[in-house]
């Protein structure tokens, strides 16, 4: 599955207002791990950034001042992220803002059209009900290194949430399949093999009290009129032809 993971950031918090997109950051995961692709842009929003956006994210009208307008980006952002999962801390903030910067240019394209969307913060809320879910209080829980994050920025908070994801939906950041990641002679081919001195699996067989109650309870399932998958196995393995013979 590809999943961007997304972040904007805005001169204030209502685009009915007319509030407007200044940054954009993406990064990229393919089967749960980046890739190294990424997408990032400055954008002119030709309108000033409130003084309480700008105690956020610290981007100024000056600095601002010269980068491309939304108008100019569009398609190839749409296309960055068009048919992919994104995942995104509080989606109906960023898409709503996403959604009405296509609408000003009369594009036509909708997120949810052409994209599915994955809410991290209602996934955070869910697991951790009554806390703080907010993007450093879930680096906090789950010990991922933000002390980078002075101020909001796209680019650094989709990384940021990138990790965050990974934890809060699956539990690891990486699957650990490529071969690199581990002991070269324990590694083939991206599978981690066993070492050949370990100790041998033991081996619990059922009493004869257990085997017992076990016939009994299928006996029971097969006067109900059903049949217990146990036996169809058993029935199998015996007329099977054992192999090499």
């Amino acid at each position: 599955m590809r999943q961007i993971v997304l972040d904007t950031e805005t001169t204030g918090i209502d685009p009915e207002q007319g509030h407007r997109i200044i940054e954009i950051g993406c990064v990229e995961m393919m089967e749960r791990q980046l890739t190294g692709r990424h997408y990032h842009v400055y954008i002119n929003p030709e309108r000033e950034v409130e003084a309480e956006a700008l105690a956020v994210h610290g981007i100024s009208n000056e600095f601002l001042a010269d980068k491309p307008l939304f108008r100019d980006v569009a398609t190839e952002f749409f296309e960055f992220i068009k048919g992919a999962e994104l995942v995104i801390h509080n989606a109906a903030f960023d898409v709503g803002f996403i959604n009405h910067e296509f609408r000003q240019l009369g594009t036509g394209w909708k997120v949810e059209d052409h994209c599915g969307v994955v809410d991290s913060l209602a996934m955070a809320r869910a697991k951790h009900p009554g806390q703080k879910n907010n993007l450093d209080a879930l680096c906090k829980r789950y010990g991922i290194d933000n002390s980078n994050r002075e101020l909001h920025g796209a680019l650094l908070d989709a990384e940021i949430l990138a990790d965050v994801f990974l934890l809060l939906s699956g539990g690891q950041t990486a699957l650990s399949l490529d071969a690199n990641g581990g002991d070269s002679d324990q590694s083939v081919g991206g599978i981690r093999r066993l070492s050949a001195e370990r100790r041998k699996t033991r081996v619990i067989r059922a009493s004869n009290e257990e085997s017992e109650a076990h016939d009994a309870l299928i006996e029971v399932v097969a006067k109900a009129g059903g049949e217990a998958l146990w036996n169809r196995m058993i029935s199998a393995a015996e007329t099977a032809e054992p192999a090499g013979e």
